[in-house]
């Protein structure tokens, strides 16, 4: 039975593709693969898939670089990307989801937890797309999910996927006060384990892209937004 999502995979060996791609077309999802980064962009632009699956170590041009550029594409701003490796040391879980990745996949894994990874990333996919209000206004600040553009003052901002997330979850409430859980839990998903470091990071960039005075911080709680 077909899904009707289309998932991409991404890694230089070809091994790895094709019990990837076997397990997963077991599944009905539509596959797609690629060698290296640069096949990676090209399919994903071609075909906007529901998720990318991303190595890391990849020679030329590696994952983080890959999902870097994937995040500046239009039509794919929205699209889950999970990182698969085998490195699992906290500062490459943080340089990954800096920039744009969902979740971390780590080798090896077994067909079945894949399996449960992948549908629940894509009910995380589903949930942003139905829950979410597509235009916030609020102190200046002109958030449009729906284009992920970020207006200020009449100036574009563009913002990496998490930090626009990060922003939109706070300013659809002005005055409330997000937790600490609340917030991994509405920007990373539940099934994603990041620590308190990786929140700090990204309300420091968005503090130094949009002013230092909308974040406040409710020290020991979390965060909520002023104007």
């Amino acid at each position: 039975m077909n899904t009707g999502k289309k998932i991409l995979l991404v890694d230089d060996e070809q091994d790895i593709l094709e019990f990837l791609s076997y397990n997963l077309k077991k599944e009905g999802y539509d596959l797609y693969t690629a060698n290296n980064g640069n096949e990676a962009l090209t399919i994903a632009k071609n075909v906007i898939p529901d998720l990318i699956i991303l190595d890391v170590m990849m020679p030329d041009m590696d994952g983080m670089e890959t999902c870097r550029i994937l995040r500046e594409l239009p039509g794919l701003q929205n699209v889950m990307i999970a990182f698969l490796t085998a490195r699992n040391e906290d500062y490459s879980q943080i340089a990954g989801f800096e920039v744009g990745a969902d979740d971390y996949i780590n080798k090896p894994i077994k067909p079945r937890v894949l399996i449960s990874r992948i549908k629940a990333l894509l009910r995380r996919a589903e949930g942003d797309n139905s829950e979410k209000i597509e235009k916030i206004e609020s102190g200046g600040i002109k958030i449009d999910r729906e284009r992920y553009l970020i207006i200020q003052d009449g100036i574009e901002l563009n913002l990496p996927k998490k930090e626009f997330e990060l922003l939109a979850l706070l300013a659809s409430k002005p005055g409330k006060v997000f937790t600490r859980e609340l917030i991994l839990y509405s920007v990373w998903g539940g099934d994603v384990v990041v620590g308190d470091r990786t929140i700090d990071v990204h309300i420091r960039k968005l503090r130094e892209k949009i002013g230092e005075d909308f974040i406040k911080t409710i020290k020991g709680i979390g965060y909520k937004f002023e104007f």
